[in-house]
């Protein structure tokens, strides 16, 4: 089912989603499976599951000479979806992204997806390699968003990249995109993102989720202003618990986010993680609170594949 669907069934309920990480290439799929069964109890309508650009490594041979090696870390995100379709009948979200692939590998992607009954797709440009300063599209690859989407909107109408292919078949995937309450760390400014925003709904996007926060009103000032320039599908929240003190420099690094002061000093005070922990519930609590009442469809929770502190939240919500 369309992540639309699920939410206009839900008639105004709240849902709970989570997002989950592939495990690291050489372990098994039972870490997917127990952070699921850990989770499942809350109903979640649809799982989403991240994809993952390639690295380098660097092999050193006899001689002294470095070769650089490309791989993947966490590859395995289409039977991972399918996997968990198989095994809780919930639908699974998997993200699409530029970095890392050709337009061909991802049509071929998109193929196997249709097959296997996946109807939503979110669709990233994704990160840059560690090793590089700036986002390098991969050659035969997108460099943006807006070009990853549009070929999954041409699948959608029966195009598909060689012209010779005869009787075409058309896809029907729920197109996502990620929208930033606190403005994409690239855009000049937060005007210039938001119109960039506006392009992929008017391209076809059909949902946004947010980049995590720690301000509520950000994201409220986020929805009223796509609400008044004329976006008018669903806007999921995205939500991350704190657990540690270091994450108080790490996210803000990392995802380009503020975390208020009264959350920072609180956590500062703390003297364990369980302490973190703890104050993190409780301002997670309020917020998820605050933002059912402000009418978000659905609470999505960035796990990073560890449960217990979402859980500890969403068993205070019900």
């Amino acid at each position: 089912m369309k992540i639309v669907d699920h939410i206009k069934n839900a008639k105004g309920k709240p849902l709970f989603s989570f997002e989950l990480l592939p495990p690291a290439k050489g372990q098994g799929i039972q870490s997917i499976f127990k952070t699921m069964d850990e989770l499942m109890e809350f109903n979640p309508p649809f799982i989403d599951v991240t994809y993952h650009r390639e690295d380098y490594l660097y092999k050193q041979h006899s001689s002294g000479l470095l070769e650089r090696v490309a791989y993947r870390k966490r590859p395995g995100t289409v039977a991972i979806c399918a996997a968990i379709m198989n095994k809780y009948k919930v639908d699974a979200v998997p993200h699409l992204i530029c970095g890392g692939f050709t337009k061909e590998e991802t049509e071929n992607a998109l193929i196997d997806l249709d097959f296997l009954g996946i109807d939503n797709v979110l669709v990233l440009r994704g990160d840059a390699r560690k090793e590089d300063s700036d986002f390098v599209p991969t050659p035969g690859g997108h460099s943006y968003a807006t070009d990853l989407l549009q070929q999954v909107k041409d699948m959608n109408s029966g195009k598909y990249l060689h012209e010779d292919i005869e009787s075409s078949s058309k896809t029907d995937f729920c197109i996502g995109v990620a929208g930033y309450p606190e403005k994409h760390f690239e855009a000049p400014n937060f005007n210039t993102d938001f119109k960039w925003l506006k392009k992929k709904v008017d391209m076809g996007a059909e949902f946004i989720v947010t980049q995590m926060f720690y301000n509520i009103d950000k994201y409220k000032e986020f929805v009223v202003k796509c609400r008044e320039n004329d976006i008018h599908v669903p806007i999921i929240p995205g939500l991350k618990p704190l657990t540690t003190k270091k994450q108080l420099i790490a996210l803000p690094k990392i995802f380009h986010l503020d975390i208020p002061e009264e959350l920072s000093d609180a956590v500062e005070d703390c003297k364990t993680n369980a302490d973190v922990q703890k104050v993190s519930t409780e301002w997670m609590v309020n917020m998820c609170k605050e933002l059912i009442d402000f009418g978000a469809p659905v609470l999505h929770f960035y796990t990073m594949s560890n449960p217990g502190p979402t859980k500890r939240i969403v068993e205070k919500l019900f």
